[in-house]
């Protein structure tokens, strides 16, 4: 393909250079006319081609303006104006073409790494088969420095993947029983056996190349705007250059003006930004769906953040368990809390059964019986003793003195965590807590945004207010809104907008859904995984990586400007060289030269987006375990 991209422009240059050796040699001027006519008719026959077919189609385009200045001018005897404009124009179609087929090679990349065959187990066999002939349910062996065929579930034993293919994360993975596992990532060591989830089409490798084929294809806001432009500029071109050769009775000139009107570099200094930060996006583990989304994205000035899986894991932890007196221990508070809990559903019993576990207490088995109080706590029988877990209205309940259980629930709930007291047959044991913990990169993420020129970070959170503010506290977020249902969320959304500002939401994309789709962009988080994101998500951030959210705030605006400093440099170099042409001094063959000399430095511009950048220098250390609230408490304390 490559080869045949500058067949043209090499033969009809071969053919300029006899032209001038041929004459030289043998004295025929005729042979060398005829020679250069052939370069002209090599080099413009797809121009005009394409010419008539915009044509047909009612469009007036660039390749009209070439089309007519190089025919004119081998109407009037200008042969080598001719060639010289059809070739520079040729070998400004191969330059574009090579760019944006440069500029593609992340989505290249991305087809490259999708795996051929795959080894299975059938009836106890490993055999080797076309990766897209393996069923979901399948087992499938992973080796070692061998590629994932399939997406699944790890079913038994340990290795270590590079995702960067599919995440952009440089760092390879430690995968074990239970992991998720993409097709196309390459282990780096170890054995893994893995069901097959999602084959062929239906992988996150298969969605992430479409959905940068479909995105490297979209057209901007500016790129609409520059067809447009071209609709009415050609002709516009056209008729300047019949009346100066009308009044002047200058042809050359009016030939001349036409060529020199040509804005090649204008035409693809928008479409090369594009491919070029969509590509760089794609290799960083960022989809972005399409041009449009990428301007609106350089234009973000505000971020609407969910705290819940978001700034913080989504799993509630263990953070305090206090003794109410000397005769009871630590241990004491936190076995009976779980041996109770173990007998719950709720989410707030998961991380109090695992701390005891975790410090080698006895939470196995099920108490004799279990009673759940909605909105209160769990009342259970556990070795013939009451015990009773939950908050004050639950102590009250079952006549237990509360005051000291209420001082230390108080000053735990101020800190942000969710209390739950302990008590044995009546008796106040303790009181221990739980709190959902702060992502180590989220205040480095909120910096990152601030870094970027994002003006306002805000918190959206149906947590309680002094649990919400708790976490703003350490992240660093501008603005806290809490106590927020759903259809809350869209209306803090809308209010940003209508205060002038252009919003990106990032949320699960679950209760966040109206407030995802009102936003201008909405960004999901970690879609690897998740095909209906990759497809539904302005952006799709492929990693769980909070840091990757400055970094597309950042590609975006980078693209823009490039695709900003391209226009200027296109449409200076149009005018100038129309003024040379009427002030006099540039010639037809010269003027063609500095406009592909222009198309080199507008594509060289597009080219610096597929370095890859740093993220933003921001401040801050890693946040530590902080509190979640009312979407995890059974009732406040």
């Amino acid at each position: 393909m490559g080869s045949w991209r500058w067949s043209v422009p090499l033969l009809s240059g071969l053919l300029i250079v006899l032209s001038f050796a041929v004459p030289a040699v043998s004295g025929a001027g005729a042979a060398g006319d005829a020679l250069m006519v052939a370069a002209a008719v090599v080099a413009g026959w797809g121009i005009v081609a394409k010419a008539v077919r915009a044509l047909a189609a009612r469009v007036v385009g660039i390749d009209l303006l070439v089309s007519v200045a190089a025919i004119g001018a081998v109407i009037i005897g200008e042969y080598w104006e001719a060639a010289a404009v059809t070739f520079l124009f040729a070998v400004g179609h191969a330059l574009e073409n090579a760019t944006l087929s440069r500029t593609r090679s992340a989505l290249a990349e991305l087809v490259a790494v999708a795996p051929e065959t795959a080894v299975v187990l059938r009836d106890g066999e490993q055999a080797e088969v076309p990766a897209a002939s393996v069923a979901a349910g399948e087992t499938v062996l992973v080796k070692n420095g061998a590629r994932v065929p399939v997406d699944g579930v790890v079913l038994g034993g340990t290795g270590a993947l590079d995702e960067a293919s599919i995440t952009g994360e440089s760092i390879p993975v430690e995968k074990t029983t239970g992991d998720q596992v993409f097709a196309g990532t390459v282990s780096m060591g170890g054995f893994l056996q893995v069901r097959a989830t999602g084959v062929g089409a239906d992988t996150a490798l298969a969605r992430i190349i479409h959905r940068v084929e479909e995105a490297q294809d979209a057209k901007a806001r500016t790129a609409a705007f520059m067809d447009r432009f071209s609709a009415w500029y050609t002709p516009a071109i056209i008729v300047l250059a019949l009346v100066f050769g009308l009044a002047t009775g200058d042809v050359v000139l009016a030939l001349t003006l036409l060529v020199i009107g040509c804005p090649g570099a204008l035409v693809i200094s928008i479409p090369v930004a594009i491919v070029a930060g969509i590509g760089r996006g794609a290799r960083d583990g960022i989809l972005i769906k399409g041009g449009e989304y990428l301007e609106t994205s350089a234009k973000i000035d505000a971020v609407a953040l969910d705290k819940t899986g978001t700034l913080t894991e989504g799993r509630p932890y263990l953070t305090d368990v206090v003794p109410l007196d000397e005769t009871w221990s630590r241990a004491d508070v936190l076995g009976w809390a779980a041996r109770a809990e173990a007998g719950s559903e709720h989410p707030l019993a998961r991380p109090i059964v695992a701390a005891a576990r975790a410090e080698g207490l006895d939470a196995t088995g099920l108490p004799e019986a279990t009673e759940p109080v909605p909105g209160k706590g769990i009342v259970a029988t556990v070795d013939g003793r009451r015990v009773a877990v939950g908050n004050l209205a639950l102590l009250r309940d079952e006549g237990v003195p509360h005051e000291a259980a209420a001082r230390v629930a108080g000053e735990l709930s101020a800190a942000g965590r969710t209390p739950m007291i302990v008590a044995v047959d009546g008796r106040p044991a303790g009181v221990v807590a739980v709190a959902d913990r702060v992502r180590p990169d989220a205040a480095r993420m909120v910096a990152g945004l601030h870094a970027a020129g994002v003006r306002r970070v805000v918190m959206l959170t149906g947590d309680t207010r002094r649990v919400a503010e708790a976490v703003a506290a350490r992240v660093g977020v501008d603005e806290v809104r809490a106590d927020l249902m759903p259809e809350d969320k869209l209306a803090a959304v809308r209010d940003l907008q209508a205060r002038g500002y252009v919003v990106a939401m990032v949320g699960d994309g679950v209760n966040d859904a109206p407030a995802l789709a009102t936003a201008d962009i909405g960004v999901a988080m970690g879609a690897a995984g998740t095909g209906v994101a990759i497809e539904t998500a302005d952006i799709a951030l492929m990693k769980d990586d909070l840091t990757k959210l400055p970094r597309a705030v950042g590609l975006a605006r980078r693209t823009v400007a490039v695709m900003r400093q391209n226009i200027a440099v296109a449409l200076g170099t149009v005018g100038a060289l129309l003024a040379g042409v009427l002030l006099g001094g540039i010639t037809m063959a010269a003027g063609m030269l500095v406009h592909e000399l222009s198309v080199l430095v507008v594509i060289g511009n597009a080219m610096r987006l597929l370095r890859r950048t740093g993220t933003p220098r921001t401040g801050g250390g890693a946040a530590r375990a902080l509190p979640e609230g009312r979407d995890l408490e059974r009732s406040p304390a």
